[in-house]
C-alpha cells in the first residue's frame, strides 16, 4: 500500500519496550494524529515537543479514540532540549510568562482558532449586510472617549528601543523634559476607531473594522487589557430613523450578528469550544448552554437604564443581607455586579440597556428629546449596553449626535479643543445625515462563547 508522510510537533509520546505510541499535531486541530512506532524505528530520540516528519502507512485503528494511525517507517526530526511546556496543566500565569510558546498548549490553541472563526463569521456577516471593511488609524490625536487614558506618542532617536534599559528609579520631576513630538504635536495610540469610521461611513454608508485598541488604565481585573481589538462598526441609518427608532435599529443589528455567530459556533467550533470549557465549572456551563438555548431561542430584552435601575433597587431593598456593594443609584454607572446580575439572574440571557443619563456617555452621543418619567431633570441619550451572562457589558452603541450646534455645545462642555476636533464637526457640516454605530471587545466575544473568564486567555500574547 502507499505511504504517507506528515509533519508536526509531539504532543506527548509514551514508550513501552517493543513498541511507543506518539500523538502528533500540527496546530490545525484540537484531535492529533497517533504515530506507532516498532522497536527500531526511530522513537529513541523522540521526547515531547520535538519538530519531527514521520513517514509511514496510514492504517485503521485498534485503539479508541482515533479511527486511523500511522503506523512509522521512517521519522526525521528535529531538535529539543528539555521543554517547558508539558502535558500536565500549567498555571496561566507561568503561560503568561513564556507567552512565545504558550500557544502550543491545547487551551490557548483552542482559543486561537475560535477567535480566527469567530472573525471569520463575523465578516462573512457584515459583507452580507452590504458593509465595506476599512482601516483605521493606530495613531490618532483624539480620545473618542474623553476618558485620557491613552498612551502617548514619542520618538526614540539614535538607538533601538529594545537596547534602552529602564531606569531603577524614577527621575526627580524637576528633571523630566516634556518628549519630543513626532508630528508637532500630541499623538496617542487611538482607544477607539469611531470617530474615523464616522468619516468614511459619510462616503461609503457603511463601514466596520476589526481593529487594535489600546487603553492606558491601571486595572488588574479580568477584564481589561492594555492592548485589545474591537469590532467597530458605523452606518447612515435610513429614512426617519432618528432617535430611539435608530437605537432600535442598532439593537437589532447586533443581535442578529451575535445570534449568527453563536447558531455557527456551536457547529463549527464545537471541538475548540468543548476543549475550552473541559475541566471546567459544569453549573456554569448548563448555565451557559441555557442562555445561548436563548440567544437563539427568544426575542431579546431590553429595558432602559431607569427601569434597570428600579430593577436593582427593588431586589437590593428585598434582600436581608448580602446587598450589592455598590447600591444603584439613577444617575450613578452600573458596576459590574449590577450588569451580571440584570443578565444573569433577571433576564438569564442577553438584555440591551438603553437611554443612559448624559453624564455617564461620551459627547458624541445623540441626545434624546424627551425625558422618561421618573427619571428626574438630567437629559439622556440614545445609547445601549448590550449585557450578557457570565461577562456583563460585550457591545456598546448608539445614535451619533448629527445635529452640528449640538455637538459643538456638548464638545465645549467636554472641554475638547475645537482645532484637533474640527475635522469632527465639519462631518455635521458638509453632508451629514443621521447615523449610528456600536463597539464589540472581541475578547470579551470570544471569553463568552468559549467560556473562559479572563480576558488574559482570550489573546494570543496578552498586554495588560
Amino acid at each position: 500500500s502507499s505511504t504517507t508522510t506528515v509533519s508536526g510537533w509531539i504532543k506527548s509520546i509514551r514508550k513501552q519496550k517493543n513498541v511507543s505510541f506518539a500523538v502528533l499535531t500540527d496546530g490545525s486541530s484540537y484531535k492529533g494524529l497517533q504515530a506507532v512506532f516498532l522497536k527500531g524505528n526511530g522513537s529513541d530520540r523522540l521526547t515531547t515537543g520535538t519538530a519531527v516528519r514521520l513517514t509511514g502507512k496510514l492504517v485503521s485503528s485498534p485503539g479508541a479514540g482515533q479511527s486511523h494511525e500511522l503506523l512509522v517507517d521512517e521519522a526525521q526530526d528535529g531538535e529539543v532540549e528539555a521543554y517547558p511546556i508539558q502535558k500536565h496543566a500549567l498555571a496561566n500565569e507561568y503561560l503568561r510568562d513564556n507567552a512565545h510558546l504558550r500557544a502550543r498548549t491545547s487551551h490557548i490553541a483552542a482559543m486561537v482558532r475560535l477567535r480566527d472563526s469567530l472573525a471569520r463569521q463575523m465578516n462573512a456577516f457584515f459583507a452580507a449586510q452590504g458593509f465595506c471593511y476599512v482601516h483605521t488609524p493606530i495613531l490618532t490625536g483624539n480620545d473618542a472617549e474623553g476618558a485620557g487614558e491613552a498612551f502617548r506618542i514619542s520618538p526614540v532617536e539614535g538607538v533601538h528601543p529594545a537596547s534602552i534599559t529602564p531606569p531603577s528609579s524614577p527621575p526627580p520631576e524637576t528633571s523630566l523634559q516634556p518628549p519630543p513630538e513626532f508630528f508637532s504635536r500630541p499623538a496617542y495610540l487611538t482607544v477607539s476607531h469611531q470617530l474615523h469610521l464616522e468619516a468614511l461611513a459619510t462616503a461609503l454608508s457603511r463601514v466596520y473594522t476589526l481593529s487594535p485598541c489600546f487603553r492606558a488604565e491601571r486595572s488588574l481585573t479580568s477584564r481589561h487589557l492594555a492592548e485589545f481589538w474591537m469590532l467597530e462598526a458605523e452606518w447612515i441609518l435610513g429614512p426617519h430613523t432618528k432617535d430611539q427608532r435608530g437605537l432600535d435599529e442598532v439593537c437589532s443589528f447586533v443581535e442578529a450578528s451575535i445570534r449568527n455567530v453563536v447558531l455557527l459556533g456551536e457547529q463549527s467550533m464545537k471541538d475548540d469550544i468543548d476543549v475550552l470549557w473541559k475541566d471546567g465549572n459544569e453549573k456554569k456551563r448548563a448555565a451557559m448552554e441555557k442562555a445561548f438555548s436563548h440567544v437563539n431561542s427568544q426575542a431579546w430584552t431590553r429595558m432602559s437604564y431607569t427601569q434597570a435601575v428600579q430593577e436593582l433597587a427593588s431586589f437590593d431593598h428585598a434582600r436581608a443581607s448580602s446587598k450589592f456593594e455598590f447600591k444603584p443609584l439613577w444617575g450613578k454607572p452600573l458596576q459590574s455586579e449590577h450588569e451580571r446580575w440584570l443578565a444573569d439572574v433577571l433576564v438569564g440571557g442577553p438584555v440591551f440597556v438603553t437611554d443612559y443619563p448624559a453624564s455617564l456617555k461620551p459627547f458624541y452621543m445623540r441626545a434624546n428629546d424627551t425625558r422618561e418619567p421618573g427619571q428626574g431633570e438630567e437629559d439622556t441619550v440614545a445609547c445601549f449596553d448590550l449585557l450578557v451572562p457570565g461577562v456583563g457589558e460585550l457591545v456598546g452603541g448608539s445614535v451619533r449626535e448629527d445635529r452640528a450646534d449640538v455637538l459643538k455645545r456638548k464638545m465645549e462642555e467636554a472641554g475638547l479643543g475645537r482645532e484637533a476636533y474640527k475635522w469632527y464637526e465639519e462631518l455635521r457640516r458638509y453632508g451629514g445625515a443621521p447615523h449610528a454605530g456600536f463597539g464589540m471587545g472581541f475578547e470579551r466575544l470570544v471569553g463568552w462563547v468559549g467560556g473562559v473568564d479572563n480576558v488574559r486567555e482570550c489573546i494570543p500574547m496578552p498586554r495588560w
